[in-house]
């Protein structure tokens, strides 16, 4: 009688087990609003660098056009 083949199941990395915690604790409005809200704060920060780098274009052209 042979044994039965072994098969290798990968293990889940953390980030697979938080994201079943994730959908096993909340709805799926809740989760598609946390997409939502981090999907802003990464807009809100690309902006804010426009922002920086603008200002720094018209104070370098003001420095060299007095």
């Amino acid at each position: 009688m042979q044994a039965a083949p072994v098969r290798a199941t990968p293990i889940p990395s953390f980030t697979d087990a938080l994201r079943v915690v994730e959908s096993l604790l909340m709805g799926s409005g809740q989760r598609t609003a946390r997409q939502n809200a981090w999907t802003s704060v990464l807009e809100d920060r690309r902006r804010a660098k426009d922002r920086v780098e603008a200002q720094r274009v018209l104070d370098q052209a003001i420095a060299t056009h007095p």
